[in-house]
């Protein structure tokens, strides 16, 4: 293994255009062994192969004790001496289920594999000695040269060498990663870009013998560090040089790139944990409750033996018949025979048909998930899929949702709404609004959601100067790129709200047609006009505004700003009085959950500019402290502005989403958003997503971690109130959320108990809002919810970067997004919209656990009170393990007489309707609190089956004790009772009542007599006289009266404690479906879940920019020569010929509102 060590620690060597050292260390295995350095670009996310698929499906299977207790038994009953029941009579059942069960495994595997296969299909293009070649994407490997196309997706972390854009710039999404759909600017080395030519890159490329060290792979997506040795030099190299996997090449023509880490070391995957083996709490503690059931019943087993042992070393030699049966084995050994029939005889209590039905039921579960058209999506043809059928009754006991921001909570659409101008609030809020006629404008795209036809007339008309100079300002103050398609505009933004501005503008009139380093072209109504660019400040979130110093080209000098209402409204003329009607019109767009900036603009003498320019260049050549005293310089211009305007975006939710999160927070679900993006997005997102009240109390930065010090956090005792997110000091109510980002996150996880405390503390809060998080945080946040609660968590996202929380959550959701379909595959459950989680948790989700834990509860009590009937039985019989039924009884009890009933109730059985469940989620807390599966209620059910037990068999025996009695009448009397009494008691259990529950009660009971006559016939008999040795006994049974009046007795005495405890339920309590339906005439309030005088929530501008472009735009990178300053009216042959420079630049794209 080649590993070079260079400085700074950097190990990992890649040769560019070496393939053969490359391919000589790629990563190798044959099953648990592994050797090699370099992955390959093959994506694996299945888990079995054709060699590991049946020893490890096997080895998954037999975790379950039961499996295993079974595969035991088989084993005995292939001994004869110590046979009781014949051994096909478990063997049949055990393959069945492991047959089924390894049958689901494997197509959920090959699901996954198909859906790797559309990956590793994928086409690229290699540097080859013939030239570029098309491959497909697990034939890439590291150091090879890669070249990737407008719009294509990057195959693997790639070293951006160069590109067709000046100064190999180029742009990328990176949706699918942190799930930002804004673009971010990648540059190439200036070495690469000079000596490498984009126009001749073959050539150049193919001679290329760079080497590059840098660190070992790791899931950092915000850092790189490395160094580029080429012709004797060394260029260090940082994350503006990388271009990573799953990012999408945007507004730039072509790139070329080394394949720096390919496969499972990409950053992206090693982002992506491993797959794991997700159990249920209900199977958890089923496997306990089955162990426990295996130690009874080996140590009844071992009781009944040692009586056997006693009863044949004391009583059997006392009795002739018994001493010639004895062989002159010795009392101990027929002792340990004996312990080992019991064995045999009481493994029923553990049946096997408990596993098989099951499987059944939950295969069924994920079936009605599937055809639930509530949850079917028209729109892309997108059904809900429970993509694994183990964990349906965990949807019903989620007591954390941990969800992704982008794509998953909102649509990735920002809404130009509504607007504030000269005192009047302009804007249509209603669904049903009238598009404007935007015929007359040229540039118009369409799509605009704005509708007020007094804006349009009033901008057309020419008669408001402070409408004209508000869009004016919009179309000159932000860092929008423009290209051109088709004669018209394409913008590519640093921030969506940005986008969505420009692109109003657009609508209204005012066109951003291009910039240079020195100049803005504008269209205002036809006429283009050129400003003069002598200054741009760019936004930052410390600074939260933006600015532009232009001139007019009639040679006056203008600043515009924009940015959040806080920050504006203090910088205002003090002439200038901040008027009622604008915090009014603020306070109704914050009540709309629009996010909101303030528009202003500055008029500025020639002798401040050239004041203020000279300050601002000895700034820039100042060696220390520069970044200070850019800021003072900054705002000293920012001052004195005059206020235009007030815009108001939305942040398009997805439909239902705030309406989904507020019943999930009534049914006691915490919820949690983990994103990539910037604090201010995150909380204006839960604001209008109604994950928090617009009187919340945000908790973060120093005071998070003053609380978190303490030993007992509380958050009563926080009275501060954040001073960013409020613009008064009105008494608050006591409700809290706490914003934690990821450099405080990584803090948090390195000290243990800091991850108690906030899990604590989050407890007593409404949400918790985790921002700038790696996937990997994203897995460590689910991981420490895991560790310090107790409530079962689910994660939803829909992009490759939610992978690893969806994996490491007890349940993991993935929407079919727009973010690729890395989620979905890896995800447990699949949906369309996030609306479409109340019905799959509350309604699917409910059902579920509440099908489950009865079906479970039943099944181990009829078959605990059918095998102990044999313990009572052997008192009688001198501990000889003989069986109480018949062995036919004993293999058709559970899989055919008492299958059926039990399996309609685990599928078809409600407690409530689906909408009663949708109108009171608090009936959900059933499945938080675990109140149908615990281990009491596990512990009353094996009580009452041994209760069961007595009845059934002590009273026919006492009742016949007197009689004629037989052995074989004993036997059909008990096994008729038991079928009745389980009978009784599924037919108590069951609330909706379907045809096919009834059918199913008839034809079990049907399937009982007809068999039962049948097998005690006079021709099976003949057949088989030791198989078939009940000879007549239940056409003997039935005939008498008596018979039927022990096995009425016996079955109302059995079910007795159930109807009684049913009765005194009705009685005594009022339970909550009683609560509901006397609920139903009372009197509502009705109330706005905005509530007038509490705290005013105001958004802030650019909330999910990161850095703009402004210094490319300054620096003049990437652009084109200025043009000349000139008012003229744009014609179509000035758009066709492209005379202006800068504005007819042929772009492959689409019109983006």
């Amino acid at each position: 293994m080649v590993r070079s060590k260079t400085e700074g620690g950097v190990s990992w060597e890649v040769r560019a255009n070496d393939q053969h050292f490359h391919k000589s260390l790629r990563r190798r295995s044959v099953l648990c062994l592994r050797w090699g350095r370099y992955a390959d670009n093959v994506i694996r996310s299945y888990k079995y192969t054709p060699l590991t698929f049946l020893p490890l499906n096997l080895y998954e299977q037999f975790q379950r004790a039961a499996n295993l207790f079974f595969l035991l038994i088989v084993i005995l009953q292939c001994v004869p001496v110590i046979a009781t029941i014949p051994w096909y009579s478990t063997m049949l059942p055990l393959l069945f289920v492991l047959l089924v069960r390894g049958s689901k495994d494997l197509a959920t595997d090959l699901g996954r594999r198909r859906s790797d296969a559309q990956i590793n299909k994928r086409p690229c293009d290699v540097l080859t000695p013939e030239g570029f070649r098309t491959v497909r994407w697990k034939d890439v490997y590291t150091g090879d040269i890669l070249r990737v196309h407008k719009d294509q997706v990057i195959p693997s972390d790639l070293l951006l060498l160069c590109s067709t854009e000046p100064h190999s710039l180029c742009y990328v999404e990176t949706a699918d990663i942190d799930g930002e759909t804004n673009l971010k600017f990648r540059q190439a080395l200036t070495i690469t870009h000079t000596e490498l030519k984009a126009d001749q890159a073959e050539k150049d490329l193919a001679a290329f013998n760079g080497v590059v060290r840098c660190e070992e792979p790791n899931g950092n997506l915000h850092s790189f560090k490395g160094e580029l040795h080429w012709k004797g030099e060394r260029h260090m190299l940082d994350t503006d040089n990388l271009l990573l996997r799953g990012t999408v090449l945007r507004n730039t023509d072509t790139a070329y790139g080394l394949a720096i880490y390919t496969g499972t070391d990409s950053k992206i995957l090693q982002n992506c944990g491993g797959l794991k083996l997700k159990k249920t709490h209900v199977e958890i503690l089923l496997n306990k409750a089955v162990l426990v059931i295996l130690v009874i019943m080996v140590t009844v087993a071992l009781l009944l033996a040692v009586g056997a042992g006693i009863f044949e070393y004391w009583v059997s030699p006392k009795i002739e018949v018994l001493s010639a049966v004895q062989r002159g084995y010795s009392a101990a050994y027929l002792g340990f025979l004996t312990f080992w029939g019991y064995i045999i005889l009481l493994s029923p209590s553990l049946p096997m048909s408990l596993y098989i039905t099951f499987e059944v039921i939950h295969m069924v579960h994920c079936l009605l998930i599937g055809w639930d058209l509530e949850m079917y999506w028209e729109d892309n043809d997108s059904p809900a899929q429970a993509r694994t059928s183990t964990l349906n009754e965990e949807l019903g006991q989620v007591g954390h949702l941990l969800s992704d921001k982008t794509g998953t909570l909102t649509q990735n659409r920002l809404l130009f709404r509504q607007c504030y101008i000269d005192g009047k609030i302009y804007g249509d809020m209603s669904q049903d609004f009238k598009p404007l006629d935007l015929s007359w404008n040229r540039f118009s795209c369409g799509g605009l959601k704005f509708s007020d036809q007094r804006l349009v007339e009033k901008l057309r008309g020419q008669n408001s100067r402070e409408c004209q100079e508000f869009f004016t300002a919009l179309a000159l103050c932000h860092t929008v790129m423009s290209e051109w398609k088709d004669g018209l505009p394409q913008y590519q933004a640093a921030s969506p709200d940005e986008e969505a501005l420009v692109c109003a503008a657009r609508e209204l009139g005012w066109v951003f047609l291009s910039r240079t380093r020195e100049t803005l072209t504008i269209s205002e109504l036809g006429l283009t006009r050129n400003y003069q660019l002598l200054a741009l400040i760019d936004f930052t979130s410390k600074r939260r505004r933006m600015s532009v110093l232009v001139r007019e080209p009639g040679g006056d000098l203008k600043l515009y700003c924009k940015g959040a209402d806080i920050v504006i409204l203090e910088r205002l003329h003090k002439d200038q009085l901040v008027q009622e009607d604008t915090e009014n019109a603020l306070e109704l767009f914050a009540q709309n959950c629009l996010r909101t900036l303030c528009v202003a603009v500055r008029s500025v003498p020639e002798s401040l500019w050239a004041k203020w320019s000279h300050a601002l260049n000895q700034a820039n050549m100042a060696a220390g402290n520069q970044e200070t005293v850019l800021e003072e310089i900054y705002d000293q211009m920012e001052r004195e502005l005059m206020l235009l305007g007030v815009t108001a975006i939305e942040d398009r939710l997805q439909d239902g989403v705030p309406e989904t999160i507020e019943i999930l927070r009534k049914a006691g679900v915490k919820v949690w958003v983990l994103t990539g993006d910037k604090t201010e997005t995150a909380v204006n997102v839960g604001y209008a997503c109604k994950l928090m009240d617009p009187d919340t109390i945000l908790i973060q930065g120093e005071e998070l971690r003053q609380l978190l010090d303490s030993p007992s956090p509380d958050v009563g005792a926080m009275s501060k109130e954040p001073e960013v997110w409020v613009t008064d000091r009105k008494p608050v109510k006591s409700k809290a959320a706490l914003v934690i980002s990821g450099p405080e996150l990584a803090e948090l996880t390195r000290i243990p108990e800091w991850g108690s405390r906030f899990v604590n503390l989050a407890g007593q809060c409404q949400s918790v809002l985790c921002c700038r998080v790696t996937p990997a945080q994203k897995a460590e946040v689910v991981e420490m919810v895991r560790k310090h609660s107790t409530s079962i968590t689910m994660a939803i996202g829909d992009g490759a970067n939610d992978v690893n929380m969806i994996k490491t959550a007890h349940i993991g959701v993935g929407l079919c997004g727009v973010e690729g379909s890395q989620a979905v595959q890896n995800a447990d459950f699949a949906l369309a919209q996030f609306s479409f989680l109340r019905r799959l948790m509350l309604v699917h989700g409910h059902w579920s656990y509440y099908r489950i834990c009865r079906f479970l509860l039943y099944f181990l009590y009829k078959t605990s009170a059918f095998a102990l009937v044999h313990v009572w039985y052997s008192f009688y019989n001198g501990y000889s393990a003989q069986p109480m039924y018949e062995s036919w009884f004993i293999s058709l009890y559970t899989t055919t007489y008492t299958s059926l009933p039990i399996q309609c109730l685990g599928v078809f059985e409600q407690d409530v309707s689906a909408k009663s469940c949708l109108r009171w989620p608090e009936l959900y807390s059933v499945g938080q609190q675990k109140k149908l599966f615990n281990p009491f209620v596990v512990v009353l059910t094996l009580l009452y089956s041994l209760y069961s037990s007595i009845i059934l068999f002590f009273v026919p025996m006492g009742i016949l004790c007197e009689t004629a009695l037989d052995f074989q009448t004993l036997a059909v009397i008990v096994e008729t009772s038991a079928v009745f009494t389980t009978t009784v008691e599924v037919i108590l259990n069951t609330k909706f009542w379907t045809k096919y529950s009834v059918a199913a009660i008839i034809f079990s009971l049907l399937a009982f007599f007809l068999s039962t006559l049948a097998l005690h016939s006079t021709r099976l008999f003949t057949l088989s006289p030791k198989d078939y040795f009940f000879l007549g006994a239940s056409v003997n049974a039935y005939s008498s009266p008596e018979v039927w009046l022990t096995i009425f007795v016996t079955t109302c005495v059995a079910v007795l404690p159930s109807m009684t405890i049913r009765a005194l339920r009705v009685v005594l309590t009022n339970s909550n479906k009683h609560k509901i339906h006397s609920s139903v005439n009372e009197p509502v309030e009705l109330q706005s879940w905005f509530q007038r005088g509490t705290l005013r929530r105001r958004s802030s501008y650019a909330v999910s920019q990161g850095k703009g472009f402004g210094k490319l735009i300054t620096t003049g990178v990437g652009l084109h020569s200025a043009a000349s300053p000139q008012d003229r009216r744009v014609t179509t042959d000035d758009l066709k010929k492209g005379s202006t420079e800068g504005v007819h630049r042929e772009m492959n794209g689409s019109c983006k509102v």
